[in-house]
């Protein structure tokens, strides 16, 4: 069951930039960036593609994970299923949790079947976002889990994957995650939308689920 979350008041610059940080690094914009670095970056997960390929790719990424859930969310508001798209309470956030899984599920499956493949890191990337979003809706019956908290726990958890595969140096990008992951996860603290249980669940979630999934994929 939810239970209230302790109300403290915080300088109002400080509540600005929890703000910023929290909309910046929203849950649905991380598999996004994720896939942008490694488009980027990466030297050999998308090697063999074009880069009008490439722009496909983050294109359709950008669509199944931002731009759909986040249009299912503002019809939801629209119906009135949900009271307020920023998902303040655990109700809310079951009908978003369900659209998510299923255009998580379709942008894993769409990595399984790209032509020319990619390499089978990112389609377990997206199989583990997938299981974040049902790992989010079970936890959800219960307590209202961190949705920040999972996606930067996967981000942290698929880089940490990628430097096991030894294809890339991973200092610097495992390093910059972290740091953003502080930021994000002290913003929530800061603007009273969780209590720390929420965040080190979430944590935990997302990076559990995309070890599972590589341990199955990879």
């Amino acid at each position: 069951m939810e239970t209230s979350i302790p109300q403290t008041q915080q300088p109002v610059l400080l509540r600005v930039l929890a703000h910023f940080f929290s909309i910046v690094f929203h849950p649905l914009f991380i598999p996004a960036y994720t896939i942008a670095f490694l488009l980027s970056f990466h030297p050999t997960f998308f090697a063999g593609f074009s880069e009008y390929d490439k722009y496909k790719i983050l294109l359709s990424t950008i669509l199944n994970t931002v731009f759909f859930p986040a249009f299912a969310v503002l019809l939801m508001k629209g119906l009135r299923f949900i009271s307020s798209i920023r998902l303040t309470n655990q109700q809310d956030r079951i009908g978003p949790y369900l659209a998510a899984m299923i255009f998580y599920f379709w942008a894993a499956w769409v990595f399984f079947k790209m032509e020319p493949v990619a390499d089978k890191a990112i389609a377990s990337f997206m199989a583990g976002v997938f299981l974040t979003s049902v790992a989010g809706l079970l936890a959800n019956i219960y307590f209202k889990i961190s949705m920040h908290a999972m996606g930067i726990g996967g981000l942290v958890g698929f880089f940490i994957i990628i430097m096991q595969t030894n294809t890339m140096l991973m200092t610097w990008p495992l390093s910059l995650a972290l740091l953003i992951g502080g930021i994000v996860c002290t913003s929530r603290l800061i603007l009273n939308d969780h209590h720390p249980r929420d965040i080190y669940a979430g944590l935990f979630a997302g990076l559990l689920c995309q070890v599972i999934a590589a341990a199955f994929i990879l």
